[in-house]
């Protein structure tokens, strides 16, 4: 087994329950984890036999850029796509991070952690 990270990905999204949010945008910061057996790549040498992480954060990107009520339902999206989507990875994790968010106070960024496992 073997974890790839894609860590600070930047993406200005239109996420939020606040009108305001949704058509001003702000700027989020996306880091993905996954968990895969690397041991046949490592030997082969082949992009074919491993998690891709350029088609990893074209999945973020991707899902980033349809606009959400909540950082949870994009999360969970991108989960779903990269199970469906790379039959390598065994388990994901992703953090969506809202910089500046609208709160009412000085804060540099609320985040939301979800985990997933391939299921069998």
């Amino acid at each position: 087994m073997g974890i790839i990270k894609v860590e600070n990905i930047r993406v200005f999204a239109h996420h939020g329950c606040l009108k305001e949010e949704t058509k001003i945008g702000s700027d989020y910061r996306v880091d993905l984890q996954v968990k895969a057996n690397l041991q046949n790549s490592a030997k082969t040498d082949k992009l074919s036999d491993t998690v891709d992480y350029v088609f990893l954060n074209k999945i973020v990107r991707e899902e980033m850029h349809k606009p959400t009520y909540l950082l949870e339902t994009v999360a969970k999206r991108i989960l779903v796509r990269i199970f469906k989507e790379d039959v390598h990875v065994t388990k994901a994790t992703v953090k969506v991070s809202k910089l500046n968010p609208p709160i009412g106070g000085d804060v540099e960024m609320v985040t939301i952690k979800m985990t997933e496992k391939r299921k069998k």
